[in-house]
């Protein structure tokens, strides 16, 4: 086979792998969540687009409207970067089930690569330039200055792309890599928000120009920034590839710690332990969970630290939820696909898998006390309400962490603790869960604020999670009730994918 037909095929495998998911192919309503989450952002980007072309079709106290909106790129770069951390995969993860074939995987690697560069994501801003630039570019300075604008957006998101790529795979190598775009991004904000005057505002709309003027030099260091990312991440990406695969012998582990004040709990102690150690000892779980505590910081402290958001409810809202569900979400939203690994020898005891449930339940709900001192700064300087806390605390506990719950009767994948790099990402299902969890509670949060009043309406969410968190053995034994009832064809599915 030719390296063309090689490359439509693999193409085609890839483009094949989520519509056949089992989850997908039997369920037709995630099938239409899915059209209409994809459609719900898409018109209001649409939306969007069209409001702010119209609002700065004219000059802006004697700017063109397309100079302010092209001076804001870096914005739109950065927010582009951090939404791709829940979407994108990185092209080595795709690289595991070829690795038994002959295939170089060089050329796995490049092919990954380019769909990464050339993958419609990347086009998905243009629900938001397109409107934008038709009213404000291709009215009064025809056609060709707006294709050129448009190209140069498309290469300055093929370009983020890749740094993110990049990004993605020194972070799952090791945790502190987060800091590289943090701090990039962090000085970015910085330049831009604490002077009276934006001076990246000028370099930003210079360079679009170019774009719209079809110059060649901002072609030329687009396709030049391109080539040097894609090179990088070859480079980085095959070597981790071929260290996982290869399996690097790991240190032994001198001093193990015992945890022994939970042994006075008995098999829910044990269990407690267990979820303890996953986070210390396992890779894949114990960088899931400081890369969701690295992002609480993180949003935290741009609230803290600059006013952005001050004068915005919703990202408020959004920051106060994002903090208390993000460590329950990492591992929540896979339950019982990492034990997976051990299934069988869970399933040999009686109503082992309710008592690791309820392990489970009371860890996270410990995990609760995290948030509010990562946002006490913010309540104390007024940023941030405290009602509001209490009120996500509760709900979390009470509402959203039962509904994370539903997935271990569904959950049927093994997922690997140790592997990072080339490891099997979650489902679809999961993932669109994920994002109606963030924002459900905030538009019940706001419905309920808006009837009765701040507080009052904070104390509505607390009260429905503490009747979640007072029936709290009810719901767990009606969930290990459901999943013993599936427990044969969930026991398939962890034994078939648990080496696949």
């Amino acid at each position: 086979m030719n390296s063309y037909r090689l490359y439509k095929l693999i193409n085609q495998n890839a483009d094949l792998k989520d519509k056949r998911h089992p989850m997908l192919d039997k369920n037709r309503f995630m099938k239409f969540l899915m059209i209409f989450m994809w459609l719900y952002y898409a018109a209001i980007l649409l939306f969007m687009g069209v409001v702010m072309g119209l609002g700065m079709k004219h000059s802006y106290n004697g700017v063109a409207g397309f100079h302010v909106f092209d001076g804001g790129l870096l914005y739109l770069l950065i927010i582009d970067f951090w939404m791709r951390f829940t979407l994108q995969e990185t092209p080595a993860q795709n690289v595991q089930p070829y690795s038994l074939l002959p295939i170089r995987r060089s050329f796995l690697m490049n092919v990954y690569l380019t769909r990464s560069g050339f993958s419609w994501g990347n086009l998905y801003w243009g629900f938001l330039l397109v409107p934008f630039g038709l009213i404000s570019i291709a009215i009064p300075l025809g056609w060709g200055a707006f294709f050129g604008w448009l190209l140069g957006w498309w290469l300055l998101l093929i370009a983020n792309g890749f740094f993110y790529l990049f990004c993605r795979a020194l972070c799952l190598k090791h945790l502190a890599w987060l800091l590289l775009p943090a701090t990039i991004h962090g000085a970015l904000l910085a330049i831009m928000l604490l002077p009276d005057k934006n001076v990246l505002d000028m370099p930003c709309t210079l360079l679009m120009y170019g774009f719209l003027k079809w110059e060649l030099l901002p072609f030329l260091c687009a396709g030049a920034l391109i080539a040097i990312l894609y090179w990088a991440n070859y480079r980085l990406q095959m070597g981790m590839v071929y260290d996982e695969i290869g399996k690097k012998e790991e240190k032994e582990i001198k001093h193990a710690t015992q945890f022994n004040f939970l042994n006075r709990y008995g098999k829910l102690g044990e269990y407690l332990k267990l979820e303890v150690k996953q986070r210390l000892r396992n890779k894949a779980v114990r960088m899931g969970f400081f890369l969701g505590l690295g992002f609480m910081v993180l949003l935290s402290g741009l609230m803290y630290f600059t006013d952005v958001y001050d004068n915005i409810d919703f990202m408020r809202s959004f920051i106060c939820l994002y903090n208390y569900i993000v460590l329950g979400m990492m591992t929540l939203i896979t339950i019982m696909c990492y034990e997976g690994n051990y299934i069988d020898g869970l399933m040999s005891r009686r109503e082992s898998i309710l008592q690791l449930l309820t392990a489970k339940y009371y860890f996270n709900v410990l995990l609760l006390f995290i948030p509010p001192i990562i946002l006490l700064p913010l309540m104390i300087i007024g940023k941030m309400s405290v009602w509001m806390n209490i009120g996500y605390f509760f709900f979390t506990a009470g509402v959203l962490y039962p509904l994370f719950f539903q997935m271990a009767v569904y959950n049927n994948n093994t997922l690997p603790m140790n592997t990072k790099l080339t490891r099997k990402q979650g489902n679809t299902t999961q993932q669109i869960i994920s994002t109606i969890i963030f924002f459900l509670p905030i538009g019940l949060e706001r419905a309920a604020t808006a009837l009765l009043g701040e507080p009052w309406g904070y104390m509505l969410l607390a009260l429905f999670g503490i009747i979640g968190i007072v029936t709290h053995r009810y719901w767990l034994r009606n969930v290990y009730r459901r999943f013993m009832a599936r427990r044969y064809k969930n026991m398939e599915g962890f034994r078939a994918s648990r080496n696949s």
